[in-house]
């Protein structure tokens, strides 16, 4: 071979230099909640990968390790998950920290989530609604404990899931259980017990963050909202086509429409409700004179119910609604600056096992058959899952990608009156 002579080896030498430095300065030199939330770059999804009817049976380390390979296929970079009652979130830190192994710019974060119950929840003793259950501080504790074995990927600690709202009569609790989880994350970060820069906040409705009925403003959730690093809010519009329906159906206006119009502007509607419920919530922020930075914890649209959003209900649940309300809220938050954890990535059967048509098993964008749902037919066509399984299956399309079968199922709203 021709030796190079000292000038050639030293422009390969710098071009090398350089593509090695830009390969580094692609990744973000200071990864944490602050740079993550509200960038598009970081796609958010909240993630479970239960597969049986039951949590006793926890994904292992390699089945998790092939959702994190999807995920991350479809931009998917920060987690949330729910508690730490079970091995499953371990294991997801776990299958993360060795994907990284394996490929050092693989990337992935979490929201740690600690489940927060009241006094007595889940028993048949009266429920206590201003003392912790048992089970709280150890949560909090094993919260604590994977942050500091992961505080490379742990960079968000929920108080609670929805723990506040009313309607989850069987476990709710008053905000000033969550004020003081917050208190004792937040004093830990000022002692150098846990990462400065690790945010911490609650993960909840709309009306629990102030943005619904007036009964929730009282002052111990003002200062839980001055507590907390930023507000994490939910809304579902999906659950108020029966229960809330005042956006939901067809507008007189629309009656000549085609049928696929008229649901993509009720999909219009639901979407702009959902805003609406977020903007209540900063509106009610910003008038106690508070001004923290708010993303959207959950939101999520069914494709399958045999209950009140069904083709019996207010019809509301299919692969293609599912899909409209998935684009529209990813295309309104990436635009706005605002993250949005979707829930979620996978159907899981566990949530209603007694009912396998139930609305809880069927929120994933991939089907318990390792199906992509309609709203990622489009990454099927475009190779985004080549070479990529659940539990030992490619990733296709449900109903074999005939649309016209999927359209067989799907159901126009009423006409509104």
């Amino acid at each position: 071979m021709k030796k190079n002579s000292p000038i050639i080896v030293v422009l390969l030498l710098t071009m090398a230099f350089l593509s090695c430095k830009s390969t580094q300065t692609s990744l973000p030199k200071e990864v944490s909640a602050a740079t993550l939330l509200g960038n598009p770059n970081y796609q958010a999804m909240c993630y479970g990968g239960y597969r049986t009817n039951s949590r006793e049976v926890v994904p292992t380390l390699a089945q998790i390790a092939d959702d994190l390979r999807i995920l991350s296929a479809m931009n998917v970079k920060v987690l949330r998950t729910y508690n730490v009652h079970y091995a499953e979130t371990a294991r997801l830190l776990e299958a993360i920290r060795l994907l990284r192994k394996e490929n050092p710019a693989f990337e992935m974060y979490v929201m740690l989530g600690a489940w927060i119950d009241c006094k007595n929840s889940w028993t048949d003793q009266p429920l206590i609604r201003n003392q912790d259950s048992e089970r709280n501080p150890i949560e909090i504790a094993e919260a604590v404990r994977l942050t500091k074995l992961y505080p490379d990927i742990i960079k968000i600690i929920a108080v609670g899931n929805e723990a506040m709202v009313k309607w989850a009569y069987a476990y709710y609790v008053e905000p000033n259980i969550i004020l003081k989880w917050v208190n004792h994350l937040q004093a830990l970060k000022q002692k150098g017990d846990l990462p400065k820069d690790l945010w911490i906040t609650s993960s909840d409705n709309f009306a629990s963050w102030g943005g619904g009925d007036k009964e929730y403003h009282v002052e111990d959730l003002t200062q839980l909202m001055k507590a907390i690093d930023y507000i994490s809010v939910h809304t579902y519009p999906m659950h108020d086509t029966h229960y809330n329906p005042q956006f939901w159906g067809v507008l007189p206006e629309e009656a000549n429409l085609s049928e696929k119009e008229k649901i993509n502007k009720a999909m219009e509607r639901a979407r702009d409700y959902a805003i609406s419920q977020f903007s209540n919530v900063k509106k009610y922020m910003t008038s106690l004179g508070i001004n923290k930075p708010m993303h959207i914890g959950e939101t999520g649209w069914a494709s399958v119910s045999n209950e009140f959003y069904g083709t019996e209900g207010s019809k509301a649940t299919d692969e293609y609604k599912a899909a409209v309300y998935f684009q529209l809220m990813r295309d309104w938050s990436t635009t706005t600056g605002v993250s949005l954890f979707y829930f979620e990535g996978f159907d899981e059967q566990w949530k209603d096992s007694k009912n396998s048509l139930g609305s809880e098993n069927h929120f994933g964008l991939i089907n318990l058959q390792g199906q992509a749902k309609y709203a990622l037919w489009n990454l099927v066509d475009q190779g985004v899952f080549k070479n990529l399984t659940r539990d030992g299956k490619s990733i296709t399309k449900t109903y074999d990608g005939n649309e016209a079968a999927l359209w067989k199922e799907v159901k126009t709203p009423a006409m509104k009156h």
